[in-house]
């Protein structure tokens, strides 16, 4: 089914509130007052600080009688740093609330700054492990309006934030139920101007949200069901969105695809987030570049557990078999044309710490939620795989 883009719009609430559509950014202000800001702190990267679209923002809050401060001091890899020194400007700018807004990085900041604004622990005691979040004052935590400008890690609509501890390097996943936005603007618009590679990169980083959540382990229907239309709308639309940056109606499926991919994975992720997440923090590469590249080598690990679900996936997206083989081959065809590198060696990294990221893989989150729970050594196993680029 095809929609024309004016026709792309609607209020949701899934348990998120959304406002969906072309043109919404223009209810900033309004969102703000509804949640009683009058100073909110627009959390972004460097980057985007420095366009119009942030100015823009700034400058509509102000005309509808709200403060206003930016704060972009925020690392591609966000560090625990980014996000003291944004707790720090959001208490001397006593501010009242967080625009986030950005691509992953800059709206998992903003949401660990939204929750750090009024705790005594320090961000790591509320890692994503056993019951720790219930260590948080939750009455103290920012109000949160999420504003993504990239279709890839859907962290609008999630409850958690990634971010890498400096001393080892390794990415923690810092975990509260407040930390989910009251609010989402879903504005298509403003992945416009998001370059080809990156747009291409955090498309891939939707897939392997929707994907894994699909293929992981236990009974969750609705988790499938999204997940399954968020891979149909990236089949139709990933291409076409970075060929054709402007094509609204691509970003629009993009954007809403990336947002199905983080509501569905409350089911579970799986072996290349696992992977992902220790790479990312020792390399300092692209999360969804990470995804992208792993993803065959993680599905022929796990193709012995996922072969009728991979067939089904074929089946729905009227691949020529309803096959695993035909599923990968989707798949492998699919970053040839968007011209995602074959090997982790090709973005940098190498063997060196293949052990290690291995036994960190293990301990990562994201793998409990694998259809197999490999080994320290199986993980490395596949790493090396992807580092040579070995598809057996």
């Amino acid at each position: 089914m095809s929609y024309k883009i004016e026709n792309m719009k609607g209020n949701w609430n899934y348990p998120t509130t959304v406002r969906f559509g072309v043109g919404r950014i223009q209810e900033i202000a309004a969102v703000c007052k509804g949640l009683g800001m009058k100073n909110p702190l627009l959390i972004t990267d460097p980057g985007l600080a420095a366009l119009p679209m942030v100015t823009d923002i700034v400058a509509r809050c102000k005309a509808d009688g709200l403060g206003c401060g930016v704060f972009s001091e925020i690392k591609p890899n966000p560090i625990g740093k980014n996000v003291d020194d944004g707790v720090a400007f959001y208490k001397a700018g006593k501010h009242d609330g967080v625009i986030a807004f950005g691509g992953g990085s800059g709206l998992d900041a903003a949401k660990a700054v939204a929750l750090m604004v009024g705790q005594d622990r320090p961000l790591w005691d509320f890692e994503d492990v056993g019951d720790n979040w219930a260590r948080a004052d939750a009455s103290k935590i920012a109000p949160i309006i999420a504003v993504p400008t990239t279709s890839g890690t859907g962290s609008e609509v999630g409850r958690a934030s990634v971010i890498t501890q400096e001393e080892t390097h390794l990415k923690k996943i810092i975990f509260h139920p407040k930390m989910m936005p009251s609010v989402v603007i879903d504005d298509p618009e403003l992945t416009v101007g998001l370059p080809a590679k990156l747009t291409a990169a955090t498309g891939m980083d939707a897939l392997s949200h929707n994907l894994e959540a699909f293929c992981a382990p236990g009974y969750h229907p609705m988790a499938d069901g999204i997940a399954v239309e968020g891979i149909r709308l990236i089949q139709k639309s990933l291409v076409q969105a970075v060929q054709n940056g402007s094509d609204l109606v691509a970003r629009s499926d993009m954007m809403i695809a990336s947002s199905m991919g983080a509501t569905a994975f409350q089911k579970g992720l799986g072996g290349m987030h696992a992977l992902a997440h220790p790479l990312g923090g020792i390399y300092d590469a692209h999360h969804g570049m990470l995804n992208a590249v792993l993803m065959p080598y993680v599905l022929i690990a796990n193709r012995s557990v996922i072969e009728e679900r991979a067939g089904y996936l074929a089946r729905c997206l009227d691949l020529e078999t309803a096959t695993f083989d035909a599923f990968l081959n989707w798949v492998l065809d699919l970053r040839s044309t968007l011209q995602i590198p074959n090997t982790l060696k090709e973005i940098g990294i190498d063997l060196d710490r293949a052990d290690e990221i291995g036994v960190l893989a293990t301990q990562d989150p994201s793998a409990g939620g694998n259809p197999i729970q490999f080994t320290a050594a199986e993980y490395a196993t596949i790493l090396c795989k992807a580092v040579q680029g070995d598809l057996s």
